[in-house]
């Protein structure tokens, strides 16, 4: 008999969250005898906090529910001939560290996977905010040769490999972050241009200062001001993919305006919400993509590693706060 600990959504947020709206909790599972056969005993290496699970926990979730989420696991034990004990793989499980799954939602990591990559990127960016980055870019943005590409939480896990495949497919790209730190970090990997919008005196002017021409393409992770603000500096058929809308998340009282009918309907721009589930029958393309350009050394990650699952809450907070560097990872 294994014990698996969960964190349970005690309270739903209002407004940030907080370490008392969530439970630890003990949980016995049954043993793999009992539950027929092609079933799997997991243990969760690394688990991942995401923005998304902020307005989904909302959306999605009762009060008592265990958290939403993704891990990297291994398997202790199986009854399927399709997984090995000791095989990795990517779980959609929530908050445990412990599960039993059939197989039908795992996904191997892959047996070429290099050694000397963590299996922790398949979090991050050989991982959904990798694909984030690709589909995004690719397939809403449409970027082209040449073009200059703007993208706002720039250092996080999903625009920091925004701003390198622009690279790689040829563009000028300007990024900005929450601190110096991390703009030393964007232009260490690449970014033509970065500032720090914490710190500027207008965001208008530096947004016009980093690319007097104007943006073809802009990959919103912030919406809000930011957003506003942006929308009038993108040039005559611009591009831009919502992928987030952090700025907002945690709003108790909605942001109000202002509106960006004018610059839409006079610049003629397409503006596109997304979703990167949207392209699930391409998933194993762009993993492959991205898994080459890492170990080319043509895409860099970084990761914000905490210790111990009993922090999840905390890791989860400071990721919502803007406190991590690309992918915030809990190792249990």
């Amino acid at each position: 008999m294994v014990t698996a600990k969960v964190w349970v959504l005690k309270k739903h947020f209002e407004g940030f969250p907080k370490t008392s709206d969530f439970d630890l909790k003990k949980i016995e599972l049954p043993n793999l005898k009992d539950g027929g056969k092609w079933k799997l005993l997991l243990e969760s290496v690394f688990l991942s906090v995401d923005p998304y699970m902020r307005p989904y926990s909302q959306r999605d979730m009762k009060e008592g529910d265990i958290m939403i989420g993704t891990q990297v696991a291994r398997i202790v034990e199986s009854n399927n001939p399709a997984f090995t004990v000791g095989a990795f793989v990517v779980a959609r499980s929530g908050w445990r560290t412990h599960f039993i799954s059939d197989g039908k939602d795992l996904q191997l990591i892959p047996s070429s996977w290099p050694e000397s990559l963590p299996k922790s990127l398949a979090l991050g960016t050989v991982g959904m905010p990798g694909l984030t980055a690709y589909f995004g870019l690719l397939e809403v943005c449409k970027m082209k040769l040449g073009e200059t590409v703007l993208v706002n939480a720039a250092a996080g896990a999903v625009g920091s490999v925004v701003g390198q495949l622009a690279k790689i497919g040829g563009c000028k790209v300007v990024g900005c972050a929450g601190s110096d730190y991390k703009v030393a970090y964007l232009k260490k990997i690449g970014f033509d241009e970065a500032f720090n919008y914490k710190t500027v005196a207008s965001l208008d002017e530096a947004l016009r200062k980093a690319s007097p021409d104007g943006y073809d393409c802009f990959f919103d992770n912030v919406g809000g001001e930011f957003a506003s603000i942006a929308i009038n500096h993108m040039k005559k058929y611009g591009r831009i993919a919502v992928c987030g809308a952090i700025s907002q998340y945690n709003d108790s009282v909605p942001q109000k305006g202002p509106y960006v009918h004018v610059p839409m309907i006079f610049k003629e721009l397409q503006m596109e919400g997304f979703i990167v589930t949207r392209w699930n029958n391409r998933w194993e393309e762009g993993l492959k993509a991205l898994l080459k350009w890492v170990v080319e050394g043509k895409v860099k990650w970084h990761e914000q590693v905490t210790e111990g699952f009993e922090n999840m809450p905390m890791a989860f907070i400071g990721m919502l706060k803007g406190e991590n560097l690309g992918k915030a990872i809990v190792k249990v």
